[in-house]
């Protein structure tokens, strides 16, 4: 949850054919319902120990629909920094419970890069494992697996099917981006690779904040949205006029008209612009603020899609100003908010700070009328 970026993208007048064609499984070695995670040069340490992960199916086709996404929290030990499996199981369920649409796990809020491989399987295996026990076993799992090597980031995808994951959501490379071929060229490359490897859909990733300020243009997305394996985009950027020019251009090239189940999911990146996303063709969010306060981020969207326009504005204003809390704050403000509000939360691992005394009592505050709202939903 870092400030998004208003900067105009390019604009562009990409009009090839959409044709789409969904992906929801691959090979794989683990069987439906058991995961045996374990890595060679990563020592898996947690709380956790089971060997099923099963009753409910653990590999079906769970769409992507328009709603609220969260890119869920990862929690550790105090002591230890230990993953914290309870906790997350917690987390994901009350999440559930209230009402959301999917989870994303292995995001910034998951700190997905302070975690080894056989952990983020982990992460996302108790989570899934959760959801199914606690009755959802429809919600998809949106999982983390950008890196900046194109062959890690089909490791990750498969990892990520393995561990209970429907979708991947990948952030573009940056760290050697002097050196990448011109016209983006590289970065085209790079997804169509990943998507054509991966054994289960791509979500683009728009962050610049996280890729050292590389933006992807509506042009890009709009073209790469062409690969039956990539089939949604999530704008952390802020840019709603490139938001609403992939929106409009990928409605207008998909042959499938039912906007309740659309061929690509455009998600705002950020809580503070849930309705300008809407106005602008957007299907909502995957926002890290529905971690501390779920209910009222859908019930913002909610009301502006029933045509309560001034009602959700009127609940905008509180959710813009408890998210610009959490841009301020990032993970360690989002945790340090929960621990206060609702008692669970714990520490970021190091070398993320502990907050001090006065930053948990000024971001308790600045996250108090958004509690109170989401209390009385």
């Amino acid at each position: 949850m870092s400030p998004h970026n208003d900067a105009p993208s390019p604009t562009g007048s990409y009009t090839v054919g959409f044709n789409r064609s969904f992906r929801t499984s691959g090979p794989s070695t683990l069987m439906s319902g058991h995961l045996t995670v374990g890595e060679t040069d990563s020592p898996l340490s947690s709380s956790f120990s089971s060997t099923s992960l099963d009753s409910s199916p653990f590999h079906m086709t769970r769409p992507l629909v328009p709603g609220v996404y969260v890119p869920t929290m990862c929690f550790f030990e105090e002591e230890t920094e230990d993953v914290d499996t309870a906790t997350i199981a917690l987390h994901a369920v009350r999440l559930a419970r209230a009402g959301v649409t999917g989870l994303a796990t292995q995001g910034s809020n998951g700190e997905a890069v302070h975690l080894t491989h056989a952990e983020r399987q982990l992460v996302t295996s108790t989570t899934r494992k959760a959801l199914n026990e606690a009755g959802f076993s429809h919600m998809p799992i949106i999982v983390g697996c950008g890196t900046q090597s194109t062959r890690e980031t089909i490791q990750l995808c498969r990892e990520a099917w393995e561990a209970g994951g429907d979708y991947a959501l990948v952030l573009p490379p940056s760290y050697y981006a002097g050196l990448f071929a011109p016209a983006s060229e590289t970065i085209i490359q790079y997804f169509n690779k990943v998507a054509d490897a991966s054994p289960i859909p791509i979500i683009i990733y728009n962050f610049p904040g996280a890729v050292n300020g590389l933006d992807l243009s509506s042009d890009i997305i709009i073209q790469l949205a062409e690969h039956p394996n990539i089939v949604g985009v999530k704008l952390t950027c802020g840019n709603t006029g490139k938001l609403n020019r992939v929106a409009a251009a990928t409605r207008r090239l998909s042959k499938n008209r039912d906007s309740s189940n659309p061929d690509f999911l455009v998600l705002a990146g950020s809580a503070d612009f849930s309705i300008q996303a809407l106005v602008a063709g957007g299907h909502g969010i995957l926002a890290g603020l529905a971690n501390i306060a779920p209910k009222a981020c859908i019930k913002t969207i909610e009301l502006y899609n029933q045509g309560k326009v001034a009602e959700a504005q009127a609940m905008q204003d509180i959710v813009a100003e408890g998210d610009w809390t959490a841009i301020q704050g990032g993970v360690v403000g989002t945790k340090s908010g929960l621990l206060s509000w609702m008692g669970y939360g714990g520490v970021c691992r190091s070398p993320l700070p502990r907050p001090s005394a006065e930053q948990a009592r000024k971001w308790k505050e600045g996250y108090r009328e958004l509690f109170m709202l989401e209390k009385s939903l």
